[in-house]
């Protein structure tokens, strides 16, 4: 098991099945509840997003529904940004993250979770990973400007961890679009999906 969460969420475990690592999310052990009016919308809802995000490296692939109560996806092997050695996480490691997330947006997805430290990954190989795509939208169909906005949530958490890991080699172009966005953000009503401010306990999953 990677992850219990409350009773509202999946169980969240590793399976390891002919040389195939899996992430696998499982509402079957839920009240019946939100196995009937909850579990289907979520996992639904991930699969279509993981679909739109096929062939980007970093993400996930594989994406697939066990029955009505689970899905499973391709494990990402390596470490949460809180987990790993802070000398991987390079200006260069910054770098590939923002450009994993512009491939994230050129398919008309936008994260929404990406301002803490449990959904970004530092891969085997040192490359970033994205997990967790349960509170992520299409914006396939937004206008222009409200993509634009969100988009811009999103990339102020890449901005962050320059802050955090890498602040000398930010630069002042980055330092001044972080702070632009912040100031946006104090409008911004939403935390997480169905607004609810979701519990920073990630580990390893999809």
């Amino acid at each position: 098991m990677l992850r219990n969460g409350h009773f509202a969420n999946a169980v969240v475990s590793r399976v390891d099945l002919d040389g195939e690592s899996w992430t696998v999310k499982d509402f079957s052990s839920r009240p019946w509840y939100v196995r009937r009016l909850l579990a289907p919308w979520l996992l639904g809802h991930e699969l279509s997003i993981l679909r739109r995000l096929q062939g980007i490296d970093g993400v996930a692939q594989k994406a697939f529904r066990i029955d009505r109560d689970a899905i499973a996806v391709e494990f990402i092997d390596g470490s949460s940004l809180s987990r790993a050695d802070k000398t991987l996480i390079s200006p260069a490691y910054l770098e590939a993250l923002e450009a994993l997330l512009h491939r994230i947006h050129a398919a008309r997805v936008v994260h929404l979770d990406t301002r803490g430290t449990g959904n970004i990954m530092v891969r085997e190989d040192g490359s970033p990973g994205l997990i967790d795509f349960q509170a992520s939208l299409s914006t396939a169909w937004m206008p222009g400007w409200l993509r634009r906005i969100l988009e811009d949530v999103d990339m102020s958490g890449v901005l962050k961890k320059w802050r955090k890991y890498r602040p000398e080699a930010m630069g002042a172009e980055r330092e001044a679009e972080l702070e632009r966005i912040d100031r946006l953000r104090k409008f911004w009503i939403f935390r997480g999906y169905f607004g609810l401010r979701k519990r920073r306990r990630r580990r390893r999953s999809s």
